[in-house]
């Protein structure tokens, strides 16, 4: 019988993040853990980043922070940062998501913290690592698609570079999600052999990564021509790199229906076969066969216009259930505005409520036991959790509490007249 508990049941984290790169920590509260963030006085100001802003607070803070808790040290406080050692004596991992050796300058490094911890996980996050020429040099999200390659300038109409208008954003998202894979790894290492271990992670080398396919077969094509070739069903031409190469395709390739456009996937003979019989015109298949594998068709204007052609003669869905019906594969062309209204999205996703989380978001894709994760929490306001936390996870009572804020542990009262500025 499929268990009630969520999937990291039992997983604690400690969290110290700055803007995007939290991220890590969504995806292990998303899957269950006990994400604990510690933020210093006043609270990280991810809140007032970036748009939209949601009745005051960002959307980036509602998604990123979404189903942890917020705790504030302050951490310059010998009595705050006593606390973050003892939640980190009782943590699976800490997660040090901004510059990295943020929290060895405070004392509060992997050494320091495994000492108390043997298996604890340490895993830092940084925009460019911390090894090599820039490992110091501050940065933001796109920097690290620009950095790997996958984000070019593009120039407008009065000759100013620009950052091109529609684009991925990978680093900033890849790198996080792999943080969380390598934790998880690390933590199942920990607890099968009471050893921990410091994990070390670049949102740019993320991004690097996640574009493989290109940046090796560049690579590859500075061997000689005889060594590395193209593809048989090209005339062993070499295509340029990744997906630059489909700009000749023809049974690959975009194509007009009568309302909007669609994907047209039949590179393998078989499926370009089924196309042809599902339309009624094997005369283009017997004429155009190709080859058995990675056929595009390129650069046959001829076949591209009979396309071109047919494809106009029906509407995107009835292109998809053709698709479906005839073994062929066709993708429509969605825009981020209009994929909440696509019936797979709906069917498989769908958005969170904006009662539940202050605005409508994406779930975490993951089905457990054939059943979406539960629903995340609201993230929380800077601090909210401080004193839930000193009791359930420290044990301390209210007393010990009100001592801790009155030695400065939590950061300034932000009821008292002394603070009142700073705010």
């Amino acid at each position: 019988m499929p268990s009630e508990a969520p999937l990291l049941a039992g997983v604690r984290v400690i969290e110290s993040s700055l803007l995007g790169p939290g991220q890590v920590g969504t995806f292990l509260a998303d899957l269950g853990a006990d994400v604990i963030k510690v933020e210093a006085p006043g609270g990280d100001y991810i809140r007032q980043m970036t748009w939209p802003i949601v009745e005051g607070v960002s959307l980036l803070h509602l998604h990123i922070h979404r189903g942890k808790r917020s705790v504030v040290l302050d951490l310059k406080n010998p009595e705050g940062r006593r606390l973050y050692r003892e939640l980190a004596a009782g943590a699976d991992a800490v997660v040090e998501a901004m510059r990295a050796g943020a929290l060895a300058r405070l004392g509060l490094g992997y050494d320091e913290l495994s000492e108390a911890n043997p298996r604890l996980v340490f895993a830092t996050l940084s925009g460019y690592g911390a090894t090599g020429p820039y490992k110091d040099m501050p940065s933001h999200g796109i920097a690290y698609d620009t950095w790997s390659g996958i984000v070019r300038p593009v120039t407008d109409d009065e000759g100013f570079a620009r950052i091109p208008p529609d684009m991925p954003n990978v680093g900033i998202n890849v790198g996080p999600m792999l943080a969380a894979a390598a934790i998880l790894a690390g933590v199942i290492r920990a607890r099968a052999t009471g050893v921990g271990c410091r994990l070390e992670l670049a949102q740019s080398d993320a991004s690097a990564y996640m574009d493989w396919y290109r940046i090796e077969t560049e690579r590859a094509y500075r061997r000689p021509a005889e060594e590395v070739t193209g593809n048989p069903s090209d005339g062993y031409e070499r295509r340029p790199a990744g997906l630059a190469g489909m700009w000749e395709g023809v049974r690959y390739q975009a194509y007009a229906a009568a309302d909007g456009h669609v994907l047209f996937m039949a590179s393998e003979r078989a499926l370009w076969r089924n196309f042809c019989q599902g339309v009624g015109r094997m005369d283009l298949f017997e004429r155009w066969p190709g080859a058995v594998y990675a056929d595009h068709a390129r650069g046959n204007a001829e076949l591209q216009r009979e396309l071109k052609e047919i494809f106009a003669a029906r509407t995107v869905a009835e292109w998809l259930r053709f698709g479906t019906e005839a073994n062929t594969p066709i993708a429509p062309f969605n825009t981020t505005a209009g994929i909440g209204d696509d019936p797979q999205f709906q069917a498989r996703m769908g958005f969170y409520p904006a009662e539940a989380l202050g605005c409508e978001q994406l779930p975490l894709p993951v089905f457990a036991d054939d059943r979406p994760l539960p629903e995340p929490s609201m993230a929380p306001t800077p601090g909210q959790h401080t004193e839930e936390v000193m009791a359930d996870v420290l044990g301390l009572d209210s007393a010990e509490i009100a001592s801790l804020r009155a030695a400065g542990a939590f950061g300034p009262d932000p009821d008292s007249d002394s603070s009142a500025g700073e705010r």
